[in-house]
């Protein structure tokens, strides 16, 4: 390592480094990201799912290219008059024209009379771009030369289609330029530099871009498309993880800087110094991502693998790209505050240094509050959590469709805007339709499509799509259909799929969550070589997860009003904290590692926070404020996560890291290393360790 230290520091080689990575970064740019078009969040569930059989069933169907808008016309709530009836009519003639596949049926008029519908055949197409071209033109068509007051909604599968694309139009921009905001920002206000923050924010920012194509080739080797919210997730991991191994190597040169006097020589022993370190955390990251490829979902599977080499190239680049950038600047590059050769150690001073010698005289009452404030934030909310949001609940702004579905609901059988769709035997579709009208929470079942072999029922359910009561009427109707002989009958449509995906997000939590802590559990007990400090960590970080999903569940219900937590909201947020939850263990306790080798474990923590605190903190705060860019967006799903991440990172820099954890390493003192020893402790077993002072 030493060598590789050498090369990228070095005064002659330090700008090859440079001239291959800029190199590098061109080719992958020419390259691009292979990508076509943009493709709006998929379902991604496998093809065992009884939701996935029906669609792919109803590819055989002679209808098998199309989908279809729907068109609500209303007034409020009144009731429609004789010349909206004559332009409802109208309107559904001129409809026809602009419909891509087959015949636009006549109007259906709500029995209160309140509202009409007219369903629109239309080609199924995957483009966004194709699809919000589409929709804006049928919009146009559909509330032109209405009567006053008469309005005229898109919603149905097509309409919630191209508003989710709405949500996600623009949000890399979005995404990426608050972020930036909020870096450049936060870099200004920790170096209180003019200049310094922006060496970082720089090489962090390339790293976003090539992380974003490399990504996306990657995901096409296993033949998966990343979609907007993939990208978007991507780019604040990659600034927010980026940005922390930046902090973390410029702390470690900066105190170089006050031991050696010449900066290239500083500038690799930092990096000696951080490096195992970045290099634990990024891979600990990265693995931990990388066990989302074991789940169902493919969009699991996707945020993993980008998310995964989004991390590994912000490592290369922390680590590889900014030395060399650094050292090609003099001191100044810190002014005002440069760092002076043989001024005083921030190990033997600051804020840090007295915060862990108060911590260090009390531990045991500091780690009982500790405890008790991660548990009563836990217990307060996390017990009553709700957990599955619907299509219309999941904007945080309410779009067209969702007000559409809404209409739907009040004045048709509410599951009329999306029926459950049912594939069985054609010899047996009669019987099957018979018996599905006479479930209770059925309020009609007519026979669709045939090819001859399978035929596909249409099933209105009575209640509202995607709640309880539907998904136990599409229960119900699958565990009765499934034994009519020679049926072979399957249930799908939104309900069924809906019902699958929350069941498949609760297979894919069940398996991940295990592997994640056992992973992070195994890369702490090889980098720290003991297995007490990891059993410790790995305790405070679940809690750490569990106090901020509680906390934020409080604030969910108390200030924004959700009425639940999305399905994959726990375990993306339960993935991001565990992992980057570690990056700030592996911080303070490789140094504390590295200092209890020669001051032993009590003023070897000490010093470690001391050291480190303030990059904890300043990278913990970053962190926080770039997940909670995630709230730009109208989306409720990423609000959600970005705020349950927000909370854990503060908790964790605030209270956890600098706080809790040491407090445990005081109380079990050379324990803390078991079963390996640190040098210190083995030579000077029997040698009581001497007062700590903010003198010493």
């Amino acid at each position: 390592m030493h060598r590789l230290t050498t090369f990228i520091t070095a005064k002659h080689t330090s700008w090859l480094v440079l001239l291959i990575a800029v190199a590098a970064s061109a080719a992958v740019f020419v390259l691009g990201s292979g990508a076509t078009g943009t493709a709006s969040p998929g379902v991604g569930l496998p093809a065992s799912a009884e939701s996935t059989q029906v669609a792919a069933l109803q590819h055989e169907l002679p209808g098998a290219n199309t989908t279809s808008a729907i068109l609500v016309f209303s007034r409020g709530g009144a009731k429609l008059t004789d010349p909206d009836r004559i332009a409802v009519h109208a309107a559904a003639q001129s409809m026809a024209i602009a419909a891509t596949a087959g015949m636009v049926p006549p109007p259906t008029f709500s029995d209160d009379g309140t509202a009409a519908l007219v369903v629109i055949p239309l080609n199924k197409e995957s483009d966004v771009a194709v699809q919000t071209s589409r929709a804006a033109a049928l919009r146009t068509a559909a509330n032109t030369d209405l009567p006053t007051g008469l309005t005229a909604l898109l919603t149905g599968p097509e309409g919630f289609a191209v508003d989710i694309a709405g949500v996600f139009k623009g949000a890399d921009f979005t995404l990426l330029l608050t972020t930036v905001i909020v870096v450049a920002v936060l870099l200004l206000i920790t170096y209180r530099s003019p200049w310094l923050w922006l060496v970082p924010l720089m090489v962090v920012g390339l790293a976003d871009g090539i992380a974003s194509i490399v990504a996306t080739r990657m995901a096409a080797l296993i033949g998966i498309q990343l979609d907007a919210s993939v990208t978007g997730i991507l780019s604040v991991l990659v600034f927010g993880a980026g940005t922390n191994y930046a902090l973390l190597l410029i702390a470690r040169y900066r105190d170089e800087l006050r031991q050696i006097e010449d900066r290239r020589a500083a500038m690799a022993k930092a990096l000696r110094g951080a490096g195992p370190a970045v290099i634990a955390s990024g891979s600990t990251v990265a693995l931990s991502l990388l066990t989302l490829l074991f789940a169902q979902l493919s969009g699991n599977r996707a945020l993993g693998i980008a998310c995964a080499t989004g991390i590994v190239v912000a490592m290369l680049f922390a680590l590889v790209v900014l030395p060399a950038v650094l050292v090609l600047f003099g001191r100044g590059l810190f002014w005002p505050a440069i760092p002076r050769f043989g001024s005083e150690a921030i190990a033997e001073r600051g804020v840090w240094f007295r915060l862990g010698t108060r911590v260090s005289r009390k531990p045991v009452i500091v780690a009982v509050i500790g405890v008790l404030v991660l548990g009563a934030l836990a217990i307060g909310g996390v017990p009553h959590i709700k957990t599955g949001l619907s299509q219309t609940e999941k904007f945080t702004a309410v779009p067209e469709s969702v007000i559409g579905q809404n209409i739907i609901a009040q004045s048709f059988s509410a599951g009329s805007g999306s029926p459950t769709v049912v594939i069985a035997e054609s010899s047996a579709a009669r019987e099957v339709a018979k018996q599905s009208a006479a479930m209770p929470g059925v309020a009609s079942a007519h026979i669709g499509e045939s090819n001859g072999q399978v035929t596909q029922i249409d099933v209105v359910l009575d209640a509202a799509a995607e709640t309880p009561r539907a998904y136990a009427t599409v229960a119900a109707l699958r565990a009765h259909l499934s034994s009519i002989d020679g049926a072979h009958a399957l249930v799908g449509g939104l309900d069924a799929q809906t019902l699958d995906v929350n069941a498949a997000q609760l297979a894919d939590q069940d398996l991940i969550i295990p592997l994640i802590l056992g992973l992070v559990f195994l890369v702490l007990m090889v980098l720290l070589r003991a297995l007490v400090a990891p059993v410790l960590l790995l305790l405070t970080v679940v809690a750490s997860f569990f106090a901020s999903l509680g906390a934020s569940w409080l604030l969910f219900q108390s200030v924004f009003h959700f009425p639940a937590i999305d399905t994959n909201v726990v375990l993306f947020s339960f993935l991001f904290l565990v992992a980057l939850g570690v990056d700030y263990n592996i911080f303070l306790v490789t140094r504390a590692r590295q200092e209890s080798a020669h001051h032993g474990t009590r003023k070897g923590m000490v010093r470690a926070l001391a050291a480190t605190g303030g990059v904890i903190t300043s990278a913990g705060i970053l962190l926080a404020a770039v997940f909670a860019v995630l709230g730009v967006l109208p989306l409720i799903t990423l609000t959600q996560i970005g705020i349950i991440v927000c909370i854990g990172v503060l908790l964790d820099t605030l209270l956890v890291r600098t706080v809790v954890v040491p407090a445990l390493a005081f109380i079990a003192g050379e324990r803390f290393w078991w079963p390996s020893r640190p040098a210190h402790a083995t030579a000077a077993a029997a040698v009581p360790p001497p007062a700590i002072s903010p003198t010493t």
